[in-house]
């Protein structure tokens, strides 16, 4: 079975992400809040499509501004279902936007995503998503164990003999002290 660390290295898009992002630990709400949209948008689609739109991605949600995001409108949602750039996907859209209104009252309640997940940590995979499901929009087991893995609160995101396993391990993930 191939895993990610043999595909990745030395490809355009899946090497810099695989290098420096997935699986190490990440503190920036708008971070994970953009982790989280991309993994509900590769949901039917490969990840390497999902990476390939990416910077629209981020131009279409505004950065991954929670805040903006959770404001929008129909004016908005129809600009979105119009953007040839990202998935223009009905349901994904909308679990989006109401998701970072979820993101908005998990802030609130706990004064940060990362706080909120922090809180809940360590949980199995069917515990995350269990939680996830209650919590959020289009969000199961794979969307929830990916988005975990590449945020470090999951392990199994490198190979052990992969060298980038050794630098997440510096970088403290949270599954480290589960």
């Amino acid at each position: 079975m191939s895993h990610y660390c043999d595909l990745a290295p030395g490809h355009p898009f899946h090497g810099p992400y695989h290098d420096t992002e997935y699986g190490f630990p990440v503190d920036d709400d708008q971070v994970l809040f953009e982790r989280l949209v991309l993994e509900i948008n590769q949901a039917g689609l490969s990840w390497l499509t999902v990476l390939k739109k990416r910077d629209a991605f981020r131009l279409a949600f505004d950065d991954f501004d929670i805040d903006r995001i959770a404001a929008y409108g129909v004016d908005e949602r129809q600009r979105l279902l119009s953007d040839a750039g990202i998935i223009r996907n009905r349901l994904k859209v909308d679990a989006v936007i109401h998701n970072a209104g979820v993101v908005q009252a998990l802030c609130r309640g706990h004064g940060s995503f990362k706080a909120w997940l922090d809180h809940h940590h360590p949980l199995s995979h069917a515990d995350w998503v269990k939680l996830f499901r209650k919590t959020f929009r289009f969000t199961g087991p794979e969307i929830v164990g990916e988005f975990l893995m590449s945020t470090g609160y999951l392990p199994g995101a490198h190979r052990a003999d992969c060298p980038v396993h050794a630098s997440i391990l510096t970088a403290g993930p949270a599954w480290q002290t589960a």
